[in-house]
């Protein structure tokens, strides 16, 4: 994680409400004249009381009522709406920063999300951007009427005294920004430590709950229990600091309140017993001042609250800001696939090699069988023909074209791949199936589904096509689920197709049924077959053996 500061995050988030610069003018200007009609309330009831001793000076008591009644209808009425084009900001903001952590994940799939944690994922694209509500809804509008505000009152009580505005001054900056910011650093690693560990505790719950089935087969049950109890505990620890800090602040806060105002006092009568400001010289600014800190304790409170929030901003940031392993291309002209071919390709995860100067040819119209042990890159070779990652060394083309100089949207409709671990949505099968091809027919959706010899299972189902299938799938079997995934493929009726294990889940039945397909299909589409299973690999027109790294 990039360690911003605060005020980095602040800017960042910031410049998301440009589209909404209006909403959010409109929102400080309500809640300025709202808090303005908040301090009046206490000023009209200070100009009452020397009404009633008799200061001649002031306007008659009705008026002052009449003011009064005024200013508090007014502050209901302000408070509101602003606090609603608050919501409304916040609200259309997290929906726009929603849409780009998807888009932003979707441009570092498969590659930078391989080996991350799901449960972290769905942690900060749900609790870490709603934690962002905070910001949006509670921090970039009051930060502007505290200053506007705290300006405007700084004039108000410098009109009886210089001195007295100094004393104003000084107390707002020391509540509404050195004791925030005191508080925000104080607490801003364990903030950070408690967001990194909401997500991994996340993502142990989701592995647990996935695995229940295994967990359940080896008697680790106690033992995961123990181990989720124990990450509870340390989150609720770390909780509970920040939740002290907090009180802490807020403490330390309103003592510091009391003692400005405490000055406020000394100095107002100081200044009235040297003759140098009347009797309302010293009751107003005294008022003003101690009835004009809420937007300042507003601040003061984001302080240790908002530490929270940029930890979270900070890794929603994260997502957005890191770079995929390849980008996406458009503008080139598209092609029509005619063969593929593998150039003395090398590839690596870092410090570990995968490939090494491999090099294999795809006729079009042709089967292509690829086999070796595990670990010895047989998927990552087709993961290279997807772009899924960049070659190292050497090139991997597609009709003499690198793939790297192709568009990828042309890429992806020339292709289909299949894994032996299919992904279903929790939706109907016929939803499932028509990811591949969004306006597929009904007989489309069959004709995929014989070949891939899913179809009478799928008729047998009391509500055929419709039924729906559980979250990921579990609703079926691994077999299922594998045809379901070769249906998608032929379905997409893509010209290259990358199957990666197809039948590794089948029975010998099925898989016949597959092969036979897989034969028919001989001529109109090219594929490459990656198997342990010799039975497979027999329909294959050429074979490769992968191993070390190099394909003999």
């Amino acid at each position: 994680m990039n360690k911003r500061s605060g005020f980095q995050v602040m800017r960042r988030l910031i410049g998301l409400v440009r589209p909404l610069t209006g909403y959010m003018l409109l929102a400080i200007a309500m809640g300025l004249i709202g808090h303005l009609c908040a301090a009046f309330i206490t000023v009209a009831g200070g100009l009452a009381a020397a009404s009633v001793l008799g200061f001649s000076t002031v306007p008659a008591l009705s008026a002052i009522f009449f003011a009064a009644l005024l200013f508090a209808l007014l502050r209901g009425g302000l408070r509101y709406a602003e606090q609603a084009c608050n919501h409304f900001i916040a609200f259309k903001l997290l929906a726009l920063l929603r849409a780009k952590v998807f888009f932003a994940l979707r441009r570092l799939a498969p590659a930078k999300l391989e080996g991350r944690g799901r449960g972290d994922l769905i942690n900060l694209i749900t609790s870490d951007i709603e934690l962002l509500e905070v910001f949006y809804a509670h921090t970039i509008s009051p930060i502007a009427i505290a200053v506007l505000f705290c300006a405007i009152l700084c004039a108000l009580i410098g009109a009886f005294h210089p001195l007295l505005a100094l004393v104003a001054l000084a107390a707002y900056a020391c509540v509404g920004a050195v004791l925030p910011l005191a508080a925000s650093r104080a607490t801003r690693e364990d903030g950070r430590r408690f967001r990194a560990a909401s997500g991994k505790l996340a993502s142990f719950v989701l592995d647990s709950l996935r695995g229940l089935d295994e967990i359940q087969q080896y008697g680790q049950g106690e033992a995961r229990l123990q181990e989720m109890e124990e990450r509870t505990t340390a989150l609720s620890a770390s909780e509970r600091r920040l939740k002290r800090n907090a009180g802490l602040a807020q403490g330390v806060t309103h003592a510091v309140i009391l003692a400005f105002d405490l000055a406020m006092l000394l100095a107002s009568s100081a200044l009235y017993l040297a003759g140098q400001i009347g009797f309302l010289g010293v009751l107003l600014p005294t008022l003003l001042l101690m009835s004009s800190f809420g937007p300042c304790v507003a601040l003061a409170n984001l302080g240790s609250t908002l530490t929270s929030t940029f930890a979270a901003g900070n890794r929603v940031l994260d997502i957005l800001d890191e770079e995929p392993a390849v980008q996406e291309i458009a503008g080139r002209p598209n092609i029509a696939f005619t063969g593929a071919a593998a150039k003395n390709v090398s590839f690596d995860y870092g410090s570990e090699a995968i490939l090494q100067n491999v090099s294999a040819n795809i006729k079009r119209g042709s089967i292509v069988g690829i086999t070796g042990r595990s670990g010895s890159g047989k998927s990552t070779l087709l993961k290279l023909f997807l772009r899924f990652w960049e070659t190292k060394g050497g090139a991997i083309e597609l009709s003499g074209k690198n793939v790297n100089d192709l568009n990828t949207n042309n890429l992806r409709e020339m292709e289909s791949y299949v894994t032996q671990e299919t992904h279903l949505f929790h939706d109907s099968i016929r939803a499932n199936l028509r990811i591949a091809k969004q306006n597929a027919t009904d007989e489309e959706i069959a004709a995929a589904c014989k070949k891939a010899s899913v179809h009478d299972f799928i008729a047998s189902l009391p509500q055929g096509y419709d039924t729906p299938v559980g979250e990921l799938g579990d609703t079926l079997s691994g077999g299922e689920r594998q045809r379901l995934g070769l249906a998608r493929a032929f379905l997409h009726d893509a010209d290259f197709l990358l199957l990666d294990e197809p039948t590794s889940n089948l029975d010998s039945l099925n898989e016949a049924v597959i092969l036979r397909s897989l034969r028919e299909e001989k001529g109109d589409r090219t594929v490459v077959l990656v198997s342990h299973r010799e039975s497979t690999l027999r329909i294959a027109d050429r074979s490769y053996s992968v191993e070390n790294g190099r394909v003999s």
